[in-house]
C-alpha cells in the first residue's frame, strides 16, 4: 500500500487518513478560518467560566459540527474496565442516546483507532472503508464520512471527539487543526475539573479527619469531667468536693466548644450565643440549688479560642456567685446576659444575693476564682465592671470580638 499525502509529506501533521480519499478542495477562505477561530474563542471563554463538565461537552459538540459543516457529533467518553467509548454528549443523534450509546475502543473502530494511537482519523467514505468497521451507530445514522481526534485529559485520554456527516464532500487537514483545537480546550477543561475534583474529596477528608479529632477530644474531655465527678462523690471533704466540681465545669465549657467544632462547617468560628446556652445548661447541674438562665439579645460570633475563653470566665462568675452570694443550700437565681455592642460583646453575670462586701476590689482582691477572672480577661482585651445593687451584684464585661493579646499568667 502506498503512503498517503500525510505520510510522504514531513510538514503535514500524521493523519490517518482514508486510502480513497476524495479530490482535495482548496485551502479554506479567510471568512471560514475566522469563524473556526471564533468557534474555538467562543468555547475557550465558556471553559474559563468554569462551567459543569456536561455543560461545556454539550456546547463543544454544537459549535465542532456547526464549524466542520456537519449534522452530527459526539463526545466518547473512554471506560477502560467496558474497553468501550460511552456517548457523554452529542448532536444530532437521536433521541435516548446520551449517555447510553457506545462503540468499541479497539484498533478496529475509527474511535478506537483514534483513542489508541493518539492520531487524527478521517474516513471519507465509509461505505468503502476497509480499515475500521463502521460501527452500527454511524450506520443507522446514515453516516457517509467521519472525523475523530484524541480528547485528552489529566495525563490519560479521556476520550474522543467526532464529527459525522451524512452528505457527500471530504474532511481535510484544515479540518483536523480545527476539531483538535477544540479537543484541546475541552482538554484542559477535563483537566482542570479532575483537579478541582480531586481538590475537593482531599478538603472533605481533611474536614472529616478535623471534626473525628474534635470528636475524640471532647470524648476524652467528658472522660476527665466524670473522673473529677466521681472523685467528687467520693470524697468527704468540702472544700475538694467543690474544687473538683469547678475543674469539671471548666473542662465540660472546653468539651462544649469542641462538640460545636465537630458539628459546625466554621471551625474558626464559634455562635457564642449557641456556646454559652450549653455551658450555662452544664453549669445548672454544678451550681445546685441555684438555677442559672441565660439569655441572648443578639448573635455574636467569636473566633473558637476567644469563646473558650469567654466561656471559662463566666463559669468562673457564675460558679462565685452560687458559693457566695447565698446562704449555703439556699436556692437563688443567677443570670447571664449577652448582646452585641458593635465590635464588642456586652456579657453580664448577675445574682439577687448578698452582695459585695464595701471594701472588696475585684480587681485586686478574692480567691482562686476572681484570681482566674483576672487571669482570663487580661487575653480577651476585655473591661470589668462591678455594678452593686439592691439586692445582688452584677458583673459586666465589654469584650472585643477580634483582638487577642497573649494570655497573662497571674
Amino acid at each position: 500500500m502506498l503512503p498517503t499525502e500525510a505520510e510522504s509529506n514531513p510538514s503535514t501533521p500524521n493523519i490517518e487518513a482514508s486510502p480513497n480519499p476524495a479530490p482535495q478542495p482548496n485551502v479554506p477562505g479567510l471568512d471560514l478560518r475566522l469563524r473556526h477561530q471564533e468557534l474555538l474563542a467562543e468555547l475557550g471563554v465558556l471553559s474559563l467560566q468554569g462551567k459543569v463538565l456536561q455543560e461545556l461537552l454539550d456546547a463543544a459538540v454544537r459549535l465542532a459540527a456547526e464549524g466542520l459543516g456537519a449534522q452530527l457529533c459526539k463526545v466518547l467518553e473512554y471506560i477502560p474496565a467496558e474497553n468501550r467509548l460511552l456517548m457523554r454528549a452529542g448532536v444530532g443523534w437521536d433521541p435516548g442516546l446520551v449517555g447510553v450509546a457506545s462503540v468499541g475502543a479497539d484498533l478496529e473502530s475509527p474511535s478506537g483507532y483514534a483513542l489508541r494511537t493518539g492520531k487524527p482519523v478521517i474516513s471519507n467514505h465509509l461505505e468503502i472503508e476497509e480499515r475500521f468497521r463502521t460501527p452500527e451507530l454511524l450506520r443507522v445514522h446514515g453516516v457517509r464520512r467521519a472525523i475523530n481526534v484524541i480528547l485528552q485529559g489529566d495525563g490519560s485520554p479521556f476520550g474522543v471527539l467526532e464529527v459525522d456527516s451524512r452528505s457527500e464532500g471530504a474532511f481535510t487537514e484544515h479540518d483536523i487543526s480545527f476539531l483538535q483545537g477544540a479537543a484541546n480546550v475541552l482538554g484542559m477543561a477535563i483537566e482542570r475539573q479532575r483537579y478541582e475534583n480531586r481538590l475537593h474529596a482531599s478538603l472533605e477528608q481533611q474536614k472529616m479527619l478535623i471534626k473525628e479529632i474534635n470528636h475524640r477530644v471532647k470524648n476524652s474531655l467528658q472522660l476527665v469531667s466524670s473522673m473529677f465527678h466521681l472523685q467528687a462523690h467520693a470524697s468527704t471533704d468540702p472544700a475538694l468536693i467543690q474544687a473538683l466540681h469547678a475543674a469539671s465545669g471548666r473542662i465540660n465549657a472546653v468539651a462544649r466548644v469542641h462538640e460545636r467544632l465537630y458539628r459546625d462547617a466554621d471551625i474558626q468560628m464559634v455562635d457564642l450565643s449557641a456556646y454559652l446556652t450549653d455551658v450555662c445548661h452544664d453549669l445548672n447541674e454544678l451550681v445546685l440549688p441555684c438555677t442559672v438562665n441565660f439569655h441572648a439579645a443578639g448573635k455574636v460570633s467569636m473566633g473558637t479560642d476567644r469563646a473558650v475563653l469567654v466561656a471559662l470566665l463566666i463559669g468562673e462568675l457564675i460558679t462565685n456567685a452560687a458559693k457566695h452570694a447565698y446562704p449555703v443550700n439556699v436556692a437563688g437565681a443567677i443570670t447571664v446576659h449577652l448582646a452585641p455592642a458593635g465590635e464588642n460583646a456586652l456579657v453580664a453575670v448577675s445574682d439577687d444575693g448578698t452582695g459585695l462586701p464595701s471594701d472588696f476590689d475585684p480587681h485586686t482582691q478574692g480567691g482562686l476564682g476572681m484570681r482566674i477572672v483576672r487571669a482570663f480577661l487580661q487575653p480577651t482585651g476585655a473591661k470589668l465592671a462591678v455594678h452593686r445593687r439592691s439586692p445582688g451584684t452584677e458583673f459586666v464585661m465589654h469584650i472585643p470580638i477580634n483582638s487577642v493579646q497573649p494570655l497573662a499568667s497571674e
